[in-house]
């Protein structure tokens, strides 16, 4: 139990409550049979006893638990000295609150109730008082290790998270710089044919990367919002390389709104139009296709003029950092596949279910 009792749900007062009353039945219908055995006339009173003891018994269950964990940690001799403490109040405040529901219920009765002197009545209830508190004591315990056992999964679970969080962010770091240096190098090489385009390449770039930059710290991004940044870059790419880059975008409306890791889908598209055009003559495509599909979302970067190998072989720095990208974000959920696709290259990626933001 928290150390505020108010802070535990309803739910497991409820649950609590139904536990010790089917506790507080079993009693009574046990003792109805001896009682009426006996020629008991008056068959509410095993109930009126037994629920008695275990109402008042429900008032000291949180106290006891509040003082058996305010006794650890301070020594076995302390731990002994405050149960022996703790069970001797327990046994004078059950016998006080039982009995004196009792006799208020039977004085508003004419039935007699003569349970026997103080001391024998003391006496017989703290034996059985005496088994009944190290029982508690041992189910508070209990709940003790299962709550301590509960709260160091959450810790562990809070850590997982945080390092991967940590990962993703420290491997979409790895993305601004990549694509950067590709960009400014593909604007440098048309400064001196053409200074207002590359002034007009750099504006872009700048907007570009300022998007991106927020998009990184927001750590995740639906897939319309990462092709609102890959959109402006490959309008930079045609820009630089006119009609040489065709490039094609399908993306359904159920598609832009499936979640995924900033930045995922930039350099893929950025080897994929950097590497195709710069190895071609001729005029290439470069498509994007996202698509939702039974176990998830399946997304599709194909370019027309270069093969599989080659695009292994000169994106490898940013093909092992999707990969890895995907591995902390889906474990083994997400596969990613290259390969050739007639003429060109395809690639794959398939990313699990996850819920689709609004």
């Amino acid at each position: 139990m928290p150390h505020d009792a108010s802070l535990l749900p309803r739910r497991f007062w409820w649950i609590y409550a139904g536990l010790l009353a089917g506790v507080a039945v079993f009693f009574a219908l046990a003792e109805l049979q001896h009682y009426l055995r006996n020629g008991g006339e008056h068959p509410w009173e095993p109930f009126l006893w037994e629920f008695s003891s275990v109402l008042v018994v429900a008032v000291l269950l949180p106290p006891m638990f509040r003082w058996h964990r305010a006794s650890l940690g301070r020594g076995w001799r302390v731990l002994l000295a405050r149960h022996a403490a703790g069970y001797a109040a327990y046994t004078v405040l059950h016998v006080l609150g039982m009995f004196g529901l009792r006799f208020a219920v039977y004085a508003l009765t004419s039935v007699p109730y003569e349970p026997g002197n103080a001391w024998q009545v003391l006496g017989y209830e703290a034996a059985k008082d005496l088994v009944f508190y190290v029982t508690n004591v041992l189910l508070c315990q209990a709940w003790l290790t299962h709550l301590k056992g509960q709260q160091s999964a959450l810790e562990m679970a809070r850590m997982r998270t945080e390092l991967a969080q940590a990962q993703l962010a420290r491997l979409a770091e790895q993305v601004q710089p990549h694509f950067l240096f590709n960009s400014l190098n593909l604007i440098a090489s048309v400064m001196y044919e053409d200074v207002a385009r590359a002034d007009r390449l750099l504006c872009q770039l700048s907007e570009l990367l300022r998007a991106s930059l927020s998009a990184q710290q927001r750590g995740w991004q639906t897939l319309g919002e990462e092709m609102a940044l890959i959109e402006p870059y490959l309008a930079l790419m045609q820009a630089r390389f006119g009609e040489r880059l065709q490039v094609r975008v399908e993306m359904p409306a159920e598609a832009a709104r499936w979640p995924l890791p900033a930045l995922l889908l930039l350099n893929p598209v950025e080897n994929a139009v950097k590497h195709d055009v710069a190895l071609s003559r001729g005029e290439v495509e470069v498509s994007v296709r996202a698509r939702p599909v039974a176990d998830g979302l399946q997304v599709e970067i194909r370019n027309s003029g270069v093969s599989a190998e080659q695009i292994e072989r000169a994106g490898g720095l940013g093909l092992s950092n999707l990969r890895e990208r995907l591995r902390v974000a889906y474990g083994d959920a997400a596969t990613l596949w290259i390969g050739p696709d007639q003429g060109g290259t395809l690639l794959r990626l398939q990313l699990p279910a996850r819920e689709v933001l609004a």
